[in-house]
Protein backbone atom coordinates (compact mmCIF):
# COMPACT_ATOMS: atom_id res chain seq x y z
CA UNK A 1 0.00 0.00 0.00
CA UNK A 2 1.22 3.49 -0.85
CA UNK A 3 1.84 5.62 2.20
CA UNK A 4 -0.56 8.54 2.73
CA UNK A 5 2.48 10.58 3.73
CA UNK A 6 3.27 10.70 0.00
CA UNK A 7 0.41 13.17 -0.51
CA UNK A 8 2.10 16.41 -1.53
CA UNK A 9 5.28 14.63 -2.69
CA UNK A 10 6.69 16.43 -5.73
CA UNK A 11 7.52 14.11 -8.58
CA UNK A 12 9.68 16.65 -10.35
CA UNK A 13 9.59 18.81 -13.41
CA UNK A 14 10.51 18.00 -16.98
CA UNK A 15 10.29 19.78 -20.32
CA UNK A 16 9.35 18.26 -23.67
CA UNK A 17 9.11 19.56 -27.24
CA UNK A 18 5.81 19.15 -29.09
CA UNK A 19 6.63 17.81 -32.56
CA UNK A 20 4.37 18.04 -35.61
CA UNK A 21 5.06 14.48 -36.73
CA UNK A 22 4.08 13.07 -33.36
CA UNK A 23 0.84 15.09 -33.36
CA UNK A 24 -0.07 13.76 -36.80
CA UNK A 25 0.76 10.20 -35.76
CA UNK A 26 -1.31 10.51 -32.57
CA UNK A 27 -4.29 11.95 -34.47
CA UNK A 28 -4.14 9.05 -36.91
CA UNK A 29 -3.75 6.49 -34.09
CA UNK A 30 -6.87 7.71 -32.27
CA UNK A 31 -8.92 7.96 -35.48
CA UNK A 32 -9.16 11.76 -35.41
CA UNK A 33 -10.58 12.94 -38.74
CA UNK A 34 -10.55 16.72 -38.22
CA UNK A 35 -7.86 18.04 -40.57
CA UNK A 36 -6.74 20.72 -38.10
CA UNK A 37 -4.76 18.01 -36.30
CA UNK A 38 -2.89 16.79 -39.39
CA UNK A 39 -2.88 19.59 -41.99
CA UNK A 40 -1.19 22.86 -41.10
CA UNK A 41 -3.13 24.85 -43.72
CA UNK A 42 -6.44 23.54 -42.33
CA UNK A 43 -5.33 24.42 -38.81
CA UNK A 44 -4.42 27.96 -39.84
CA UNK A 45 -7.67 28.35 -41.79
CA UNK A 46 -9.49 27.41 -38.57
CA UNK A 47 -7.65 30.18 -36.67
CA UNK A 48 -4.78 28.20 -35.15
CA UNK A 49 -1.16 29.29 -35.56
CA UNK A 50 -0.12 25.72 -36.43
CA UNK A 51 -1.24 22.17 -35.54
CA UNK A 52 -3.02 22.16 -32.16
CA UNK A 53 -2.29 19.49 -29.58
CA UNK A 54 -5.19 16.97 -29.48
CA UNK A 55 -6.81 17.00 -26.02
CA UNK A 56 -5.58 13.69 -24.62
CA UNK A 57 -2.07 13.96 -26.09
CA UNK A 58 -0.94 15.73 -22.93
CA UNK A 59 -1.30 12.43 -21.05
CA UNK A 60 1.13 10.79 -23.47
CA UNK A 61 3.67 13.54 -22.92
CA UNK A 62 3.13 13.46 -19.16
CA UNK A 63 3.91 9.74 -19.10
CA UNK A 64 7.07 10.10 -21.18
CA UNK A 65 8.83 12.44 -18.84
CA UNK A 66 8.90 10.15 -15.83
CA UNK A 67 10.42 6.77 -15.18
CA UNK A 68 7.56 4.39 -14.38
CA UNK A 69 9.74 2.01 -12.35
CA UNK A 70 11.00 4.83 -10.15
CA UNK A 71 7.43 5.96 -9.53
CA UNK A 72 6.21 2.42 -8.77
CA UNK A 73 9.05 1.93 -6.29
CA UNK A 74 8.18 5.23 -4.61
CA UNK A 75 4.52 4.28 -4.12
CA UNK A 76 5.28 0.60 -3.45
CA UNK A 77 3.22 -0.71 -6.39
CA UNK A 78 3.95 -3.88 -8.37
CA UNK A 79 3.94 -3.48 -12.17
CA UNK A 80 2.10 -6.80 -12.57
CA UNK A 81 -0.79 -5.60 -10.40
CA UNK A 82 -1.47 -2.06 -11.66
CA UNK A 83 -4.04 -0.52 -13.98
CA UNK A 84 -4.61 2.99 -15.26
CA UNK A 85 -7.77 3.97 -13.38
CA UNK A 86 -8.66 7.48 -14.50
CA UNK A 87 -7.49 10.62 -16.22
CA UNK A 88 -8.94 14.08 -16.54
CA UNK A 89 -7.87 17.40 -17.96
CA UNK A 90 -8.59 21.03 -17.20
CA UNK A 91 -7.54 23.19 -20.13
CA UNK A 92 -6.62 26.84 -19.76
CA UNK A 93 -5.40 27.48 -23.30
CA UNK A 94 -4.26 25.68 -26.43
CA UNK A 95 -0.87 24.06 -26.91
CA UNK A 96 0.61 23.78 -30.38
CA UNK A 97 3.28 22.03 -32.39
CA UNK A 98 6.56 23.77 -31.71
CA UNK A 99 5.69 24.56 -28.10
CA UNK A 100 8.01 23.49 -25.32
CA UNK A 101 5.84 22.22 -22.47
CA UNK A 102 6.87 21.86 -18.85
CA UNK A 103 5.15 19.32 -16.62
CA UNK A 104 5.36 19.77 -12.85
CA UNK A 105 3.77 16.84 -10.99
CA UNK A 106 2.75 16.08 -7.43
CA UNK A 107 0.98 13.20 -5.68
CA UNK A 108 -2.39 14.61 -4.60
CA UNK A 109 -4.13 11.61 -3.06
CA UNK A 110 -3.58 8.08 -1.79
CA UNK A 111 -6.58 5.97 -0.83
CA UNK A 112 -8.03 2.47 -0.92
CA UNK A 113 -11.37 0.84 -1.71
CA UNK A 114 -12.90 -2.56 -1.08
CA UNK A 115 -11.25 -2.98 2.28
CA UNK A 116 -7.79 -2.37 0.88
CA UNK A 117 -8.15 -4.74 -2.09
CA UNK A 118 -7.78 -1.73 -4.42
CA UNK A 119 -5.12 0.89 -3.70
CA UNK A 120 -5.08 4.20 -5.57
CA UNK A 121 -2.47 6.90 -6.13
CA UNK A 122 -3.53 10.17 -7.78
CA UNK A 123 -1.09 12.54 -9.45
CA UNK A 124 -1.62 15.98 -10.93
CA UNK A 125 0.64 17.77 -13.37
CA UNK A 126 0.56 21.49 -14.04
CA UNK A 127 1.49 22.13 -17.68
CA UNK A 128 2.99 25.42 -18.84
CA UNK A 129 4.46 26.49 -22.16
CA UNK A 130 7.76 28.16 -23.03
CA UNK A 131 6.26 31.55 -22.13
CA UNK A 132 5.24 30.38 -18.65
CA UNK A 133 1.56 30.37 -19.63
CA UNK A 134 -0.65 27.84 -17.83
CA UNK A 135 -1.83 25.40 -20.51
CA UNK A 136 -3.55 22.64 -18.54
CA UNK A 137 -3.79 20.47 -15.45
CA UNK A 138 -3.55 16.72 -16.03
CA UNK A 139 -4.93 14.40 -13.34
CA UNK A 140 -4.27 10.67 -13.37
CA UNK A 141 -5.05 7.74 -11.08
CA UNK A 142 -3.23 4.45 -10.89
CA UNK A 143 -4.76 1.49 -9.08
CA UNK A 144 -3.09 -1.61 -7.69
CA UNK A 145 -5.28 -4.66 -7.25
Amino acid sequence: MADKHLIGHKLGTFTIDVEKGRLRFFAKAIGETDAIYTDEAAAQAAGHRTLPVPPTFLKCLDGEGRDLNTFLNLVNFDLGRILHAEQSFVYHQMAYAGDVLTFDAVITDVYEKKGGALQFVVTESRVTNQHGEHIADVRSSLVQR
